[in-house]
């Protein structure tokens, strides 16, 4: 489980003295923690695993818009430390598709919903959220769905 790696990356870090992989897994974890409280009242609760990988690419994601801000405001050292943090975060995301994987999947998908016009778009994003959620970072996604679609 990722939540297991997180933990044993955690304390290796301790004992390595590695302060930006303990103060990245500490936020991690604690972006884990709030997303289990948030899902404690919800009346399903997804995969576990599914789970932790949403708060990472969410968490990625909130980076690298922090990052932008910071190079444009000329603060190039807060921008390199939020990559830092990138870098440890997407250690613990699985293996992404490729483009060209993403491409034959929006295909397939498309193809199997008979989905041929933008008006279809929400049909083929939610079958493939639902068949490859951890596997694919939905924006760039959402920009090949939209491109086949059209």
């Amino acid at each position: 489980m990722i939540r297991d790696e997180i933990k044993a990356a955690q304390i290796a870090a301790m004992k390595a003295r590695d302060t930006v992989t303990v103060n990245a897994t500490r936020l991690i974890q604690a972006a884990i923690k709030n997303r289990d409280i948030e899902l404690r009242t919800a009346s399903t609760t997804p995969d576990d695993d599914l789970t932790v990988t949403e708060v990472l690419q969410k968490m990625i994601k909130q980076r690298r818009e922090s990052i932008e801000m910071f190079e444009k405001g000329g603060r190039q050292e807060l921008a390199d430390a939020e990559k830092a943090e990138v870098t440890v975060i997407e250690r613990f995301l699985p293996a992404q598709m490729s483009e060209a994987d993403t491409a034959l999947a929006i295909d397939a998908i498309a193809t199997e919903l008979d989905a041929t016009s933008v008006k279809d778009m929400g049909r083929v994003m939610a079958a493939l959220k639902e068949r490859h959620a951890g596997q694919l970072d939905m924006s760039k996604a959402s920009a090949l769905v939209k491109a086949r679609l059209s």
